[in-house]
């Protein structure tokens, strides 16, 4: 059969390029729908039978959410605006602000509350998925199915207004990679604004610029989110300081809480580690001990780690030091894991892991009415629930770094990709490296071709061990 592809006059035209490249992105829009409406049935039993009416049936039922009642909670069935007219909107502004513009849409009821905000956290669902499938590259945007219809997706969508700020950092993410620096900061900020893990990202991307120069973009990207953050906090603080200020105050004095393994060295006084005062010293002690190791992984690699690998581990450290580690952040973590390491029998068993726990979850909030204990669980299957999520984290963060540390292992790096996602960082030289862990090992010469963007400098330049970019000028991306 002639392929006709080359012949002079049927190459492909800007628009068939152009409708080649949103092709798949249908279908992963289609998931994403999908995704969306089955989170919403899931909680059926809440939003048609009045479950979340009833106490324990909510728990029962596996459809609690957070969004229902802190209707009443926060008094915006009495038309009280978040931090103004109530400053206990324990949130940052940003879900202030979702609150706020779902209120005004309601009408005074709290279904039409909760359904106006599960169409906005659908809607955000549905625009994560295609920024995550773009982030991916041209070569895997099928990894965005496991945020799509993901099983910890579809079970924890709607407990929080977690998706909103996960579409805005992905957005922040794609703008970077677009080299759209003043864009990322922006949308970045606003994620922050909304959620404050991802000022995790922010991290990720200092490291690189502290290990790639790229100081310009950088600061553009850092100008802009400052300037954007105080843009819409500062109003919030003129207005109402202690409203503005529940958010900071409530996660600096809130102890222990569920999911978190702080929880369970309380639960069972394991010595210094259950000491309540000191809880808050222990837990920054803890991440700032996780993100130096992965400062260090960052500038002293073989090879430069891609962007979703260190967001990955930066988020990871966050959560599993956290005081609190609710179901519902199994949608911070998913675009990133898949991102940073997309092999799926690992991810599978991580995914298991977190619809274990939200069962465990409500079965042990179940067990605690005394009326309905038999139907529960207790502590030993609750934080056996509790240490086979944190302990598939923690393999998941092993596992991206020994991807760090072995380039060659790195399925997104094959056929000479370097960092899809890395925007300026892409195919970058090294400006500053501390050395490798490893010496250099023939294996990752041969998976890694010389003149690969990314690969390290001694395979163009061995007066220069350790670099990770090509050693001419013209492999930078600017």
């Amino acid at each position: 059969m002639t392929r006709t592809s080359n012949v002079p006059g049927n190459a492909p035209g800007p628009l068939t390029s152009a409708a080649y490249r949103v092709v798949p992105y249908i279908p992963l829009g289609a998931f994403a729908v999908l995704g969306a409406v089955l989170a919403y049935f899931w909680k059926s039993a809440c939003r048609f039978g009045g479950a979340w009416n009833t106490g324990v049936g909510q728990y029962s039922n596996f459809c609690y959410t957070d969004i229902y009642p802190l209707w009443f909670a926060r008094q915006l069935n009495d038309g009280r605006i978040p931090y103004i007219d109530n400053p206990d909107v324990e949130y940052p502004v940003g879900i202030g602000a979702i609150m706020e513009f779902a209120r005004r849409l309601s009408f005074g009821d709290a279904v039409t509350f909760y359904d106006i905000t599960v169409i906005l956290m659908g809607a955000s669902l549905v625009v994560g998925v295609l920024l995550m499938a773009a982030l991916a590259g041209p070569t895997r945007p099928w990894d965005a199915l496991w945020y799509a219809i993901g099983p910890g997706v579809v079970l924890c969508a709607y407990i929080n207004w977690d998706l909103a700020a996960g579409a805005l950092a992905l957005g922040g993410l794609l703008a970077w990679a677009r080299k759209r620096h003043y864009l990322a900061g922006v949308l970045l900020a606003l994620a922050v604004a909304t959620k404050f893990y991802p000022l995790m990202f922010l991290g990720a991307l200092f490291l690189l610029t502290v290990r790639t120069g790229k100081w310009i973009e950088f600061g553009k990207t850092l100008g802009a989110a400052v300037g954007t953050w105080l843009l819409v906090n500062v109003p919030v603080m003129l207005i109402s300081f202690d409203g503005w200020a529940k958010f900071y105050v409530f996660s600096s004095e809130r102890g222990v809480d569920w999911g978190g393994l702080w929880f369970f060295f309380q639960r069972y006084q394991w010595g210094f580690l259950a000491d309540g005062d000191r809880l808050n010293l222990m837990a920054m002690g803890a991440l700032a001990i996780l993100l130096l190791g992965i400062a260090v992984l960052a500038v002293a690699a073989p090879r430069r780690p891609r962007l979703a690998q260190l967001c990955f581990l930066a988020l990871a450290a966050f959560m599993v030091t956290n005081k609190v580690w609710s179901p519902q952040y199994v949608l911070w973590l998913i675009p990133l894991a898949v991102l940073a390491r997309p092999k799926w029998p690992a991810l599978a068993v991580w995914q298991l892991t977190e619809v274990w726990y939200f069962f465990a979850i409500w079965l042990y909030f179940v067990g605690m009415d005394p009326e309905h204990a038999a139907e529960g669980i207790g502590d030993g299957p609750y934080f056996l629930a509790v240490w086979a999520r944190a302990l598939a984290v923690i393999g998941l963060m092993a596992l991206v770094v020994w991807d760090v540390l072995r380039p060659e292992r790195d399925i997104v790096r094959r056929d000479q990709i370097d960092d899809p996602g890395g925007g300026v960082f892409d195919g970058a030289p090294d400006v500053l490296i501390l050395g490798r862990f490893l010496g250099p090992r023939p294996a990752v010469a041969a998976a890694v071709p010389a003149g690969t963007p990314g690969a390290p400098a001694a395979l163009e330049a061995p007066e220069t061990p350790g670099g990770s970019g090509a050693a001419s000028a013209g492999a930078a991306t600017e």
